[in-house]
């Protein structure tokens, strides 16, 4: 029996909090409660799966879908189990909150602790949706592994964070202390493009709705949507023009792809939302990026424009994929942008006059530094109002409170 506190190594936090999980988990399923009153609801997804379903915005997503808009879902992702002794990820206790909270809601909610990248994966899914008479009319697709093997070669590629043809330098924020550094992204090499394509680009998302067309576990109108970030022009060298991004845009390119076979087969369609930039556990790894999302979080707190995952994904559902119409609002390119608030040439203009005068000595007041180090330690639990941090924890596996 002990107390639980936050074990941060090069700004990682490689433990959680059970209940820090957990009551963060209520708190999003209450926040799209609180908006589904003001929403005028006339499209809602009945049958959702959920890919990467644990944390940020696939958890989000899974929350939205069911909370406001009253979807079974199903969720996969995959996650270290606690034991009474041994913490689990946080992803675990979120799952495990999120399907104690649908079950007292009358929700038909399966989770799945499997490798999302497996066929075995895809076929227990379609096993489940049978079983239970479902037809996905949505399916999210959120997942965020470093490393994916390919179900036909079994060649295991690992992605990396790398610039493209120029080393890329750029400020690194400690998010626990706020003191600065610098950070250099190397020059991508080898097979490292392809590896960071093979894992984060569009092949699995397609092989997901390839057989679960084939499967016949799709409903008529069935969307899929896929996450992406493309950010402010300081960030591209090392994001949206790097490793990051070229799989990205082969994500978009693969939506393409799956847009027409839904289309043609369902009158569906796939989509990739290009969503606002997060901390996440990959974002405190990459230059430049979270001292930039601490000037834009104090940018956007004071236009009244801040969103977390929970926000845009309600945002996402309720102004982008179901719209009392039924059209879903897209760019030139066919994508959703609901990063358009942190985008607009205003909010913008702002970062970029603050970004210079970033220094050691006044960095934890020209950004939201205590904003970042709050997102970064909620991830895992911590710092998350209401707990009790200085409680002992008998059982690691409970989220009772």
């Amino acid at each position: 029996m002990a107390t639980i506190k936050p074990m941060v190594r090069a700004n990682i936090c490689i433990n959680s909090h059970p209940i820090g999980c957990a009551k963060e988990t209520l708190r999003q399923i209450e926040y799209v409660k609180s908006k589904k009153g003001g929403r005028n609801i006339t499209r809602a997804p009945k049958n959702v799966l959920v890919l990467g379903c644990s944390t940020g915005y696939g958890l989000a997503s899974r929350i939205a879908a069911a909370f406001e808009y009253g979807a079974d879902t199903v969720g996969v992702s995959f996650e270290k189990e606690a034991t009474e002794k041994k913490g689990g990820t946080p992803g675990w206790y979120n799952n495990k909150q999120f399907d104690k909270s649908a079950a007292a809601a009358g929700l038909k909610s399966v989770t799945l602790n499997m490798d999302a990248f497996s066929d075995e994966c895809r076929a227990e899914v379609v096993k489940i949706a049978k079983e239970n008479g479902m037809k996905f009319d949505l399916v999210v697709y959120s997942l965020a592994s470093p490393v994916r093997t390919d179900p036909d070669t079994k060649v295991t590629y690992r992605s990396v964070i790398k610039a493209i043809g120029k080393e890329y330098k750029g400020a690194a924020l400690d998010m626990m202390t706020g003191a600065l550094s610098e950070m250099v992204a190397p020059i991508a090499e080898g097979s490292d493009i392809l590896n960071t394509i093979k894992v984060m680009g569009g092949e699995d998302w397609e092989r997901w709705i390839d057989q679960l067309s084939e499967a016949d576990v799709l409903a008529d109108g069935c969307m899929t949507v896929a996450y992406s970030y493309i950010g402010p022009a300081l960030s591209h060298a090392i994001y949206r023009d790097g490793t990051i991004g070229t799989a990205k845009k082969d994500l978009e390119a693969h939506a393409r792809t799956i847009s027409r076979k839904l289309a043609e087969k369902y009158k569906g369609a796939g989509y990739v939302s290009e969503n606002k930039g997060l901390i996440t556990r990959s974002s405190s790894v990459i230059p430049i990026i979270a001292l930039y999302l601490g000037c834009l979080f104090k940018v956007q707190k004071a236009e009244g424009r801040h969103e977390g995952c929970i926000e845009q994904m309600e945002r996402l559902f309720a102004e982008r994929l179901y719209t009392a119409d039924g059209v879903v609002p897209t760019d030139d390119e066919g994508r959703i942008r609901i990063d358009d608030w942190e985008l607009l040439p205003e909010t913008q203009a702002k970062i970029d006059e603050i970004m210079p005068k970033i220094t050691a000595d006044n960095v934890k007041t020209l950004i939201d530094f205590e904003g970042v180090r709050h997102d970064f330690l909620n991830i895992n639990g911590f710092d998350v109002d209401g707990v009790d941090y200085e409680k002992d924890v008998a059982d690691m596996s409970s989220i009772e409170f």
